[in-house]
């Protein structure tokens, strides 16, 4: 009996490739223009309410729901040079597939994550959301600016810029399958963010 096995995500990098590297590039690249802007409203309610949600799931620690909200197969990435280049060729402050982000939520409720002890307490800001179609109908993308403020031993930060986020519609609904975090300080000493941005 010959039985075929499908991929888990969450095991191995498999659909992390050229080919995927070279969509991420090409969906990142002038994608916010005017002709491109949604303005279906109740469409660009359902992509704030997820992102809202997003926000909300990380300040209250439930990481598990949180990575429910994305697709299996997808990436967390946070650029270290304006405006996101192409991973493949510039240094990331982040670039976590399925995998990677499994293991921040597996380290992150371990006792052994010092860098989070004490626990940082955040609250998150998202706004001037802003939906583009890309040509398929079940998928978009959107910008959001943001404002995250950590508390952690005393110690506040605070971290702005703004979100691309490629959303896929699937079965069960939006999923995000990137996530793109584009800090206005990418380029200046971060101090190793311990938290998800």
């Amino acid at each position: 009996m010959n039985e075929t096995k499908t991929h888990d995500p969450s095991l191995t990098s498999w659909y992390v490739g050229e080919d995927f590297y070279q969509d991420l590039v090409d969906a990142f690249t002038d994608w916010q223009t005017d002709e491109r802007e949604v303005d279906d409203l109740a469409l660009r309610d359902t992509c704030r309410r997820l992102l809202e949600k997003e926000a909300r799931l990380l300040d209250r620690r439930r990481l598990e729901d949180w990575i429910a909200l994305y697709a299996p197969e997808c990436v967390y990435w946070v650029p270290a040079t304006p405006h996101g280049g192409d991973p493949r060729r510039e240094i990331a402050v982040s670039f976590d597939d399925r995998r990677r982000l499994e293991d921040r939520i597996f380290r992150l409720r371990n006792d052994f994550a010092w860098s989070q002890r004490p626990q940082s307490r955040t609250a998150r800001l998202v706004s001037n959301v802003t939906v583009f179609a890309t040509g398929d109908q079940a998928e978009l993308m959107v910008c959001s600016t943001f404002l995250t403020t950590e508390l952690q031993a005393g110690d506040r930060r605070t971290y702005a810029g703004w979100y691309g986020h490629r959303l896929r519609r699937l079965d069960d609904g939006w999923r995000i399958v990137v996530k793109q975090v584009n800090l206005i300080d990418c380029d200046q000493n971060l101090r190793n963010p311990s938290i998800v941005l």
